[in-house]
């Protein structure tokens, strides 16, 4: 956890728990495979939580190399490792909010989470769906629109509060992780600030706790990370181990770190 960080009065920073989402009974997946990219693995998901098996069924947006769209399938067959080995690639984005005192918004993922549970990670990440408004690629509209949608769905931030219009898209990184011998992520993720208070009611079932922290609150929850004393999901380590402080030490002036050509491999 976050217990041990200081704040700049000297007193402990406290995550905010979250109550833990009540037991739900079991279900398998219902979908069907709509795609002809992957085959459907028999995956037995009964020991998973509904809800987030439910949103397995989800349509994302298949991609190649150069992240241009080539189709749809499941989020269950995008997050299978069995896929991922057979280069099966999918669109994605993170969101990283700043408060106006320019403190980050970090999560931790809820332990029902299918993919690196309990994992601390930026503000919000997730992907685009397979529709005709989050599939528009003129200035990443599509991807702004469903990283809105997730910002209700997950910390349940009024959608007039986070319009696209005043998120920053700055550039995309390429990525793959395991997070067990299962599941894991390929993706090319889309990094999109923001600095704006904001409202926040999280979903437990998405969120586990969360906290605003300092770039010094943030370096030691690294540090603490490096001693397996907490978890943090791989993309969020990446993005800080490369570019986030920069940009973080940029706030107001990010448009000169805006590249929409490269794709960082990594």
């Amino acid at each position: 956890m976050l217990r041990h960080l200081v704040l700049r009065s000297g007193s402990a920073l406290r995550p905010r728990p979250h109550p833990a989402p009540r037991p739900r009974p079991r279900t398998g997946f219902f979908g069907r495979n709509t795609s002809a990219a992957a085959a459907m693995p028999e995956i037995n998901t009964q020991d998973l939580d509904e809800k987030q098996v439910q949103l397995l069924a989800e349509m994302c947006i298949l991609i190649d190399q150069d992240d241009k769209r080539i189709g749809a399938d499941t989020k269950k067959n995008c997050h299978l490792n069995e896929n991922i080995s057979k280069g099966l690639l999918h669109r994605a984005f993170s969101v990283f909010i700043f408060n106006t005192e320019g403190r980050l918004l970090l999560q931790q993922r809820s332990d029902a989470k299918i993919t690196f549970p309990g994992c601390f990670t930026n503000t919000c990440c997730s992907h685009p769906l397979s529709n005709p408004t989050e599939v528009e690629e003129k200035d990443a509209v599509g991807v702004r629109r469903a990283a809105q949608r997730r910002l209700k769905e997950e910390f349940g931030i009024p959608v007039q509060q986070v319009p696209p219009e005043e998120m920053k898209y700055l550039t995309r990184i390429h990525y793959k992780a395991q997070s067990d011998g299962i599941w894991g992520e390929h993706e090319i993720d889309y990094i999109i600030f923001m600095q704006k208070d904001v409202t926040l009611s999280p979903d437990p079932n998405e969120i586990k706790s969360h906290c605003y922290v300092t770039k010094e609150e943030l370096k030691d929850l690294l540090k603490k990370a490096d001693n397996n004393q907490v978890k943090i999901t791989p993309w969020f380590k990446l993005i800080a181990d490369t570019f986030l402080f920069t940009w973080w030490d940029n706030l107001h002036n990010l448009k000169k770190f805006i590249n929409h050509e490269k794709i960082y491999r990594m």
